[in-house]
């Protein structure tokens, strides 16, 4: 008998509280943590990292729930109410990451820094954000993929029994995508604090690379998905965006089948673009000149900032610096 995990951890009164809700916490607070701890060495001032927070988790929220909704008008347009409830399911992590990033933008220029250097401080917060709040769906039984079977999960990824358990919905077994996408991000978190050491990375480069890998590895991950939105595209996209998914054939694994009937996931196609516009704007930044300054570089405000708002002093010349000097040895990580 497989007995699945109670999603809802502990009640207080009629107050119950889910697991679902303490694993995105959990997520937000160490990827805050790890932003404060590297803003640190630029001179940062850590309630500016908190207060971003408090602004970009709404906005992400926001996001996702617009993003979801716009692809599927067609279920909300005749029942408006429904999509302020983002409870009964329906949100997007590309969304999320738009609204967040609109957020930002606002927040970081109007406290006088610029995007780039503070997204790049950012970037190892999200992904492992995003790796610790894939269980979450784990919990909830949820964004798993297509039918597989139990010799597959034991004998071939060799998962122990409470993931095996957990998989099994409805009388069948299904492939875990919140453990393949987790797994994923925490090699890109490796990756990610090793390369911000590199002495050759500029600004804006470690939060570009932090889309490429976390879009690659979405494109694979999504293809498993049951519960994709997708649409139909033309043929020629659709044996595009299928011959780039092949290596996933090659190993074995079947793509899950279309939640809408279409013949292209929106995700898989957004994150093939979002891989090729990183690698431009990389491209476009150095060749113009405008990512002269480098990651290890000390992070300027401009002038006419508070410095108690975003950092913890600084000359106020034509700009303020965060920090008196430049921080430590790029090659040595903290």
């Amino acid at each position: 008998m497989f007995l699945a995990i109670n999603p809802i951890a502990f009640g207080i009164g009629s107050l119950q509280v889910h697991w679902y809700g303490i694993i995105l916490g959990t997520a937000a607070l160490v990827g805050l943590l790890l932003a404060i701890q590297e803003g640190k060495r630029f001179g940062m001032n850590p309630d500016f990292f908190m207060d971003l927070v408090l602004l970009g988790v709404p906005s992400a929220i926001i996001g996702a729930r617009i993003y979801y909704v716009a692809f599927k008008w067609e279920d909300y347009r005749d029942n408006l109410s429904e999509i302020i409830k983002v409870w009964h399911g329906g949100i997007a992590i590309y969304g999320a990451l738009i609204g967040a990033i609109i957020a930002a933008l606002i927040y970081v220029r109007r406290k006088g820094y610029s995007f780039w250097r503070i997204a790049d401080i950012c970037a190892p917060g999200l992904i492992v954000g995003q790796a610790i709040g894939r269980w979450g769906n784990f919990m909830n039984q949820e964004a798993h993929g297509g039918p597989t079977s139990e010799e597959f999960l034991r004998n071939s990824l060799h998962l122990p029994d409470f993931i095996v358990n957990q998989m099994f919905i409805d009388g069948q077994f299904y492939h875990p995508t919140f453990l393949y996408e987790s797994l994923w991000n925490i090699v890109g978190l490796v990756l990610l604090l090793v390369l911000r050491r590199r002495p050759f990375l500029r600004a804006g480069e470690l939060f570009m690379s932090y889309f490429i890998w976390y879009s690659i590895g979405r494109f694979y991950v999504e293809g498993l998905r049951t519960d994709s939105l997708d649409f139909t595209g033309p043929d020629w996209l659709a044996s595009l965006m299928n011959g780039l998914w092949a290596p996933m054939n090659w190993m074995g694994f079947e793509s899950g089948f279309m939640t809408y009937g279409g013949n292209v996931r929106i995700s898989q196609l957004l994150a093939v673009l979002i891989v090729i516009a990183a690698f431009i704007l990389i491209l476009i930044r150095r060749k113009t000149g405008a990512a002269s300054v480098r990651y290890a570089d000390p992070i300027e405000r401009l002038k006419g900032k508070d410095t108690q708002d975003g950092q913890q002093g600084g000359p106020t010349d034509a700009v303020e610096s965060s920090s008196s000097a430049k921080p430590s040895d790029p090659t040595t990580d903290h």
